[in-house]
């Protein structure tokens, strides 16, 4: 084996401009499957990260009226609320780290002084909240036991309400009103990513207008003293990986419905998982689909390479007629011949392949650099292309090598 590979280079190395000749149609399609699958796979990942946003692995819940969100305003119907029970059922669900469980309201009803403060939220948070939902305390503290068991009526501020509120003021130690109840800022929190989801729609822009302006937040306990009555909560759940989120949302969905379907009476109440996974799925294969089809148009160059190999490997056995006839008169089997012409096939469309990687990879940088598309470099994608190049060797490379291997010696040493 290590004589013909061996045999192979001397062999490429003595027609050194033939060889790469032979090789380019491997090279570029090599070249440009990896370029191809490269960008696919950076652009898979980009639109993962463009709806997931920081990649924290979280999941929304929210409850649904029919194909709306619940508004507690504006309907005499109540949801059956959830029980502790079902909420530690939720947290030792599969797949899921930690969840928490919160009100949610527009802030409408929030006023610093004579300044008020629309159009964004309001949460009454659990203990889990902040660190669920990626939140670090920036300035200040964050509630403690006291604040809950004894409905202390405090305050936490994102960065966006900071600048909405109390632009010009350290807002620590101030006293914002919040549904006719003073409550007191003890703290600051900020995001502990700067990432968020991008807005494509509409829809989009109103599902996120309210992260943008900014959140309140207020211990769940204290929500009945601010809007004087006990509403259902939503829920946020953190998946242990971002494959497993849909499947931890819908279990975790399917355990907060068993209050609506125990309850007396037929509601269109239903708590649903916000299936961001899905979408995900769902774009990425209309963006693999399509670049599947510049792959197959790729893989037609390393046909045309394929075929090319086997013409110069033709050539090749012509040229060294006497040189087979001559070992096999001193005793060379068949397979030897077959094994060594196989072999230099072999190499030959190997080092294309590995020439062809380099410059895919080389190719989808400036390609990344130049256009702004995203790339990742498959490794799987390397070290298949390269076992597909030796492949074509060994496939194209065949008759030629059988026809060395079945010529006979007398009239292999006759020839001119």
């Amino acid at each position: 084996m290590f004589e013909n590979i061996r045999l192979a280079f001397q062999g490429i190395w003595s027609h050194k401009m033939r060889s790469l000749l032979t090789m380019l149609g491997i090279i570029i399609g090599i070249a440009s499957i990896i370029a191809i699958v490269s960008t696919i796979k950076g652009t898979s990942e980009q639109i993962k990260e463009d709806l997931i946003g920081s990649g924290n692995n979280t999941v929304k819940i929210n409850l649904k009226d029919g194909d709306y969100d619940y508004a507690s305003y504006g309907t005499s119907a109540r949801p059956p609320l959830l029980t502790n029970s079902v909420k530690e059922k939720v947290r030792k669900e599969n797949n899921i780290l930690d969840a928490t469980f919160y009100y949610n309201r527009t802030s409408d009803n929030v006023y610093y002084k004579n300044k008020g403060f629309s159009g964004g939220s309001i949460y009454g948070i659990d203990d889990r909240f902040l660190s669920t939902m990626g939140y670090q305390i920036q300035t200040g503290r964050t509630f403690i036991p006291y604040d809950y068991e004894h409905f202390s009526k405090v305050a936490l501020l994102d960065s966006n309400a900071v600048q909405n509120l109390f632009p010009d003021e350290d807002p620590l130690g101030k006293t914002i009103e919040i549904g006719s109840e003073p409550f007191i800022v003890v703290g600051t929190v900020t995001s502990s990513s700067d990432a968020l989801p991008k807005i494509n729609n509409i829809s989009e822009f109103y599902t996120y207008y309210t992260s943008i302006m900014g959140s309140v937040m207020i211990p769940d306990s204290t929500w009945p003293v601010a809007f004087k009555f006990d509403e259902p909560q939503n829920a946020v759940i953190r998946a242990d990986s971002t494959d497993n989120m849909s499947a931890a949302g819908k279990g975790a969905a399917d355990i907060m419905n068993t209050v609506i379907n125990n309850s007396s009476g037929k509601t269109n109440f239903e708590y649903k998982a916000d299936d961001v996974m899905e979408r995900v799925r769902n774009l990425q294969k209309l963006t693999e689909s399509t670049s599947q089809q510049l792959v197959w148009i790729a893989g037609i160059s390393l046909l045309v390479g394929g075929i090319g190999v086997m013409n110069i490997m033709l050539v090749s056995v012509t040229e060294r007629t006497k040189e087979i006839g001559l070992k096999k008169a001193i005793g060379a089997r068949k397979r030897t011949i077959l094994n060594q012409f196989l072999t230099e096939a072999a190499v030959l469309t190997s080092i294309g392949g590995l020439i062809g990687v380099a410059l895919g990879v080389i190719l989808s940088k400036v390609v990344s650099r130049i256009s702004g598309a995203p790339t990742a470099i498959s490794i799987p994608a390397i070290i298949g292309s390269v076992l597909f190049s030796m492949a074509i060797g060994l496939v194209f490379g065949l008759l030629p090598s059988v026809k060395a291997a079945n010529l006979n010696p007398i009239d292999a040493l006759r020839s001119e």
